[in-house]
């Protein structure tokens, strides 16, 4: 890579690491971040290890701050979405997967802003809804790291406390990842080229996972849900745009 290449890897790096510190969204700009002076499959092949070694701080930090209800059920889908991914690797248009994602994170980030659910009470955690998500969040995330909007779609509306939340989407997509590994190494993503590039990532990304958790004690609910919403709609703006 030259040096614009290290420089937008180095900011995704430490976006992945904002995400593992408790801010979820903004990791979700990593992979179109570096897709621009690379394919997205080698940045997503690229950014793998880089989460992996951040979700190690992510769940030092969030170990006593998760839902179980929500894991118990979102989590099964999520493991059926990937599975999918990897059955259907040699099938997947990027463009059509970001456009997809985008346009759903998109529909859920302005209904949010346009009719705040304040007033409403919280959902309770639903199987049917969370394994539906889930496959799509697996799905997604296997593809391109884009697992975010979906889940974020199933669980904002639970209304955890946000270190709840923080630490159960951490802990979410910790298992995801590592789930990843196997059959990301089996399709050739994690190449020993890759693997040297993610290993100069790691230290923006654990600087991320720092700062991500120095924000997120300084943010009342109120504003840490519109921050996540927004984060969600420019996110999925891009996602589009990139897909067209």
């Amino acid at each position: 890579m030259d040096l614009w290449g290290w420089v937008l890897a180095a900011i995704a790096a430490f976006a992945v690491g904002l995400a593992k510190g408790g801010l979820a969204m903004v990791g979700v700009i990593s992979v179109p971040l570096m897709s621009l002076v690379m394919s997205p499959v080698q940045a997503a092949g690229i950014l793998l290890p880089v989460y992996v070694v951040s979700d190690i701080g992510g769940l030092i930090a969030f170990r006593r701050s998760f839902d179980r209800r929500v894991l118990a059920t979102i989590l099964p889908g999520a493991m059926a979405g990937i599975g999918l991914g990897w059955a259907t690797a040699h099938l997947v248009d990027d463009a059509t997967v970001g456009l997809i994602v985008g346009l759903i994170g998109l529909a859920f980030a302005l209904n949010a802003i346009f009719r705040p659910g304040r007033g409403r009470p919280p959902r309770q955690p639903s199987a049917r809804a969370g394994n539906l998500w889930g496959l799509l969040s697996g799905y997604t995330s296997f593809v391109s790291h884009s697992g975010a909007p979906p889940y974020q779609i199933y669980a904002q509306p639970l209304r955890l406390d946000p270190m709840s939340f923080a630490g159960t989407t951490t802990i979410f997509f910790a298992i995801c990842n590592a789930v990843k590994l196997v059959p990301y190494a089996l399709l050739g993503q994690l190449s020993p080229h890759n693997l040297g590039v993610a290993a100069v990532l790691m230290l923006p990304a654990l600087l991320g996972v720092i700062c991500g958790l120095w924000l997120l004690r300084r943010m009342s609910a109120q504003v840490f849900y519109r921050f996540i919403t927004w984060a969600l709609l420019i996110v999925s703006l891009r996602l589009i745009w990139v897909a067209l």
